[in-house]
Formats: structure tokens, sequence, C-alpha cells
């Protein structure tokens, strides 16, 4: 067993990080203040054919597997959270509701747009009164002819006021409530869908997070992925797949506060000595980075377990719950450890701290990952 990356992912991860530090770093407080996302820097990662990493080349992708794709995230997370979970979004949950569901002809119209990076992609699942509970949605779809008719609202959706592809889940057969669940693609523009509140959050501020509202939108009724009451398995899959990229996501809030933290205190003097040499501190990045370690192993074997077509279920889950709160204890002990600049701006560490927390809520909140895992260790 090989726990070293080989010589084209560690060129994979250095070219990420290069491009992370070169384009995303300059500009990522006044994104974070603003609420700007860099669309921009997004269409050069689309370049980089980072977005499409783990697809076949046929579809736009470059033929990668899913740990290629978890090192990009967890690369640029280390710098901008935002912009990780945007391509995380477009790559695992859009594409892989494509990918796991759409026939060979929606396959090659609706995936090389948003994995060639010129388009984003949007998951459209979690609804007002249907979050942890996704088989609570009551958006509908009613067949009428060769269309559907879309009626309802999705809320929280990344990209959302970007995106000119959703994939979208909503009830074909509401009296079956999860098992009645079908998934549909759903473009931009599309007669009586529009994008409602933009939200105003308290991390990954660069984001865009919105509703979907769909007022009598009609689709065609070939923009059914897959058969009717599909959908739900569909979007459990998809959600495996979606908890390798926010684990890699958490992995790098965690490596790149790591990081700042452990410059600052070989920079830093009090009483007469740098702060590392103080033994408490010392133990503390020990124990931090033993955590971190702990994390990654796991989220890449579950990104590993995906690749080479092993269960991941139960990998994706750990993986999600040990990266994402890593995410948030080291974000956290990193600005106490920084003290009273650990709390200013500048040294970033509070952002990332605010764009952790998400990281244990969304895509199935790290108590859904317990019930997971408990449920297999009890089989």
């Amino acid at each position: 067993m090989d726990f070293q990356l080989d010589d084209k992912r560690l060129a994979l991860q250095k070219a990420v990080r290069e491009f992370a530090e070169k384009e995303l770093l300059p500009g990522v407080r006044e994104r974070d203040e603003t609420s700007t996302f860099p669309v921009d820097a997004y269409k050069k990662i689309g370049e980089m054919v980072l977005i499409g990493l783990p697809y076949p080349k046929e579809y736009g992708g470059q033929g990668g597997d899913y740990l290629d794709y978890a090192i990009a995230v967890e690369e640029i997370a280390k710098v901008d959270g935002s912009v990780a979970i945007s391509y995380s979004v477009s790559t695992s949950l859009y594409g892989g509701s494509v990918s796991n569901a759409a026939s060979e002809e929606q396959k090659r119209e609706f995936l090389p747009p948003v994995l060639s990076g010129q388009s984003f992609g949007a998951f459209g699942l979690t609804e007002p009164n249907a979050g942890s509970d996704a088989g609570g949605c009551i958006t509908t779809a009613t067949r009428e002819g060769d269309h559907y008719i879309l009626n309802g609202a999705k809320c929280f959706n990344t990209n959302g006021p970007l995106a000119d592809y959703f994939a979208v889940y909503a009830l074909t057969q509401p009296e079956k409530k999860a098992k009645g669940l079908s998934c549909f693609l759903v473009k931009k523009g599309t007669p009586g869908f529009s994008i409602g509140k933009i939200e105003d959050k308290m991390g990954i501020r660069a984001a865009q997070v919105s509703e979907l509202i769909f007022d009598n939108c009609k689709i065609p009724a070939e923009n059914l992925m897959g058969e009717e009451g599909q959908g739900f398995k569909v979007a459990m899959k998809t959600l495996d797949g979606g908890r390798i990229g926010v684990a890699a996501q958490g992995l790098g809030l965690a490596e790149g506060a790591f990081e700042i933290a452990r410059k600052y205190l070989m920079q830093r003097e009090q009483f007469g000595k740098p702060l590392y040499k103080n033994q408490y501190l010392a133990f503390k990045m020990v124990e931090l980075e033993c955590q971190i370690e702990q994390a990654r192993l796991m989220l890449y074997k579950a990104a590993l377990d995906k690749s080479e077509g092993r269960p991941y279920t139960l990998s994706a889950a750990k993986a999600k719950l040990l990266c994402t709160d890593a995410a948030m204890h080291v974000t956290t002990e990193a600005v106490q450890m920084l003290g009273g600049n650990g709390y200013m701006k500048d040294y970033h560490v509070e952002r990332m701290m605010r764009d952790a927390k998400i990281t244990q809520i969304y895509e199935g909140t790290n108590e859904i990952q317990k019930l997971v895992i408990s449920g297999q260790l009890f089989r």
C-alpha cells in the first residue's frame, strides 16, 4: 500500500497550488467583503480542465479520477473556500447528477458546457421544509403531453445566480413522496423559471447562493434524466460524491489556516523568543497536524474507493465528517493562536473560520454523516 502521490498527481497539485496563489489569493479578502465571485478566474479553472477532471474526455473531461479532483479542490480551498465549493458543485453535484442518471445523448449535450468552465452548473434538491429530510420535497413536475410543468421552490443553491444549467429534483408522483421524486435538466431562461432571493451569508461570502423559483415552468419531456421515480436514488448517490468534494474543501481550509498559523508562530516573538518555543503552542500544532493527516488519509481513501469502483457511501461520510470537523477545529485554533491579529481580516484565518462552519452543515450535516456511519456499524 503506497501512501505517496505519484509524479502526475504531484504535478497537478503543484499546478493548482500555483494557480490559487497567483489568481485567487489577490483580492480574496475584497471578494469576501463584497460577496463578489471571480468569474474570470473560474473560467481559467475550466481552461485548465480541472472542472472536468474526473469525467471522460468524450464529455469534455480530462479522463482523470476522483482523487485528482479532490486534490484540486483541496488546493483551491487552501486559498479560497468560496471558489472551491462553486467548483465542487459544478463537478460533483451538477455533473454527478447528469453522470448518474442521464442518457448518452443528454450527457453529450449537458456536460461539456459546464466541464469546460464556460458555464456553471447547479443542483436543486433542498427546499425550505426539506433539508436533511431530502425526501420531504414538495416541488412537483406534472406531465402534460410532451412537457413537464414544474412548480415549487428550491433554496440554498450554490451557483444559482451564475448557472446556465440546473439539475432539479421534483415529484412526478407526489403521493409516493420520496419514491415519486424524479430528476430534470433545466436551462437558464426557461419560461417560468427565475432566481429568487440571493443569500447574505456568514461565510463562503463570494459564493453565489440563491433560491430557484418554478412557476408553471415548462420543460421538454426529454429533459427527464433516467426514469420517473428514480430521483431520490440518484440524489443520494450524487451526494455521496459531493461529500468527497466538501471533504476536500474542508481539508483545504484546515491546511491553509494551519500554514498561516505555523508561519506566524515562527515569526512572532513574545517574552524574548518565537511563539513556537512555547511548548503549549508547539504541542497544539502537533495535535492539529495529526488531525489534518488523519482527515487527508480518509479523504484520499474515499476518493480512491469511488474511482476504483468500490462502495464509497461509508468512506465518503467518514471523510466528510473528519475533514469538516478538522476545518472548524483548526481554523478556530488558528484564530486563537494568532491572538488579536487572528481576529483581524488581514490574516485570513477569521475568514477561513467563517467559511469552515458551513462545511459541517451542507451536503448532509455531520449529524447525518454519523447516522450513515452508525447505520453501517449496527447492521
